[in-house]
């Protein structure tokens, strides 16, 4: 009996979905768990692993199509073979054809870096030869295919308008892309969108990391970052200013009494916010270890939607990307988002003598409805202070 391959259960935020990337096509010989296709919500990307051996005898579903959880989205005959006979009771029918299973679909499956290259081309896995072991296709084997495809066919397969000697090309927006520009004119257009800006002394962090990381790392098997200092000096200053940890919902306010930071995390298909939860129960060390997991499940698009849902406020750090001062955009609904900048050296007055130290701009944009001046200045002047003098953090003073 032929079996349904359908869209996962949808989580309840998520209505509905796209048919992001097909990894295999009519005739392809499968093997148990090997990715067949790549589901797009608007948080994450879901794979959809073959529930048994077979041949892929129907695609009901192509790129780019939206569709619902449970969705029959592809047919599979399992046990069958390339170049066997297949049959299907669907109105429309697609028979298998003699097709020899190249090294990578015989191999494991494929590594997540491989999978995305192979997504972001719009390539197919059984196009390119496999140099790893037993034929395993390889980072190396798909940059080396695209390298020479492009040498090969220089014209870019998308749309192109004819320009002379110019040329532009048009791309949809990814659903990820298009709920972000949704939210950020959201959030524009429905709060009183405000930003105050202070600048901190890196230096006693700086000296404190230097004299500490290798220890650090020893005992904890992970590096001593800013961000733990960052997320820790945060909560602290959440502790102190209810308002900035706070959302409205319609005519109410909610207080939240945990403290659940969002991190703004860059990812080859937009900016995701996961969350690190009751970050005052958390020490440094775990601070550090869940950031990294996070950033490498964000890069792998292995990302769950519990993990980026909630969050009662977002610190966002565009200092590793080399900015020097911006304006971030509240991630609703929470009342406000911290950018951390660029550290950089500069002259300043130290008690009447000119020293030059690595400063760096923070800036704090926040709801003005439920936020009032004071409490926003006063919360950055907070998390100025701890940083300053990391030794108030331990002693919460």
């Amino acid at each position: 009996m032929n079996i349904e391959i359908k869209v996962p259960v949808l989580p309840e935020s998520v209505a509905d979905a796209s048919i992001a990337t097909w990894h295999v096509k009519v005739g392809d010989v499968v093997s148990r768990d090997d990715n067949l296709v790549d589901i797009e919500t608007d948080k994450v990307v879901l794979e959809v692993p073959a529930p048994d051996n077979g041949v892929i005898i129907e695609i009901r579903e192509d790129e780019g199509a939206t569709v619902l959880g449970e969705h029959v989205i592809a047919i599979l005959k399992p046990g069958a073979v390339a170049g066997q006979e297949v049959t299907n009771d669907a109105p429309a029918t697609a028979a298998a054809t003699n097709v020899e299973p190249s090294a990578g679909e015989q191999s494991d499956a494929l590594s997540p870096s491989v999978r995305r290259l192979l997504s972001e081309h719009n390539l197919s896995a059984d196009k390119i030869k496999g140099s790893g072991v037993g034929g395993r296709l390889t980072k190396e084997d798909v940059e080396a295919f695209i390298k020479s495809a492009k040498a090969a066919a220089p014209v870019a397969a998308a749309p192109v308008v004819d320009l002379g000697a110019r040329s532009q090309k048009r791309v949809p927006m990814t659903r990820l892309r298009k709920t972000i520009a949704k939210r950020l004119l959201q959030a524009t257009n429905d709060t009183a969108m405000l930003t105050t800006f202070n600048e901190v002394n890196m230096k006693p962090i700086m000296d404190l990391r230097a004299q500490y990381k290798d220890a650090f790392e020893k005992r904890h098997d992970t590096r001593l970052g800013f961000m733990s200092f960052y997320v820790k000096a945060v909560t602290e200053a959440l502790k102190r200013f209810p308002d900035v940890n706070a959302s409205i919902d319609g005519d109410d306010i909610i207080y939240h009494n945990f403290f659940d930071v969002s991190i703004a995390v860059s990812t080859p298909r937009g900016l995701v916010t996961p969350v690190l939860r009751d970050t005052d129960q958390m020490s440094m060390s775990d601070i550090e270890k869940k950031i990294r997991e996070l950033a490498i499940k964000g890069r792998d698009g292995k990302m769950t939607v519990e993990e980026m849902t909630g969050g009662n406020f977002t610190i966002t750090n565009g200092g590793v990307f080399g900015s020097l001062i911006s304006t971030p955009i509240i991630n609703l609904p929470q009342s406000a988002i911290l950018g951390m900048h660029k550290i950089q050296d500069r002259p300043m007055a130290v008690d009447g003598k000119v020293e030059i130290l690595p400063m760096m701009y923070l800036a704090l944009s926040y709801d003005h409805r439920i936020v009032d001046g004071k409490e926003s200045v006063g919360f950055l002047v907070t998390i100025k202070e701890l940083l300053e003098d990391p030794a108030r953090l331990l002693l919460d003073v």
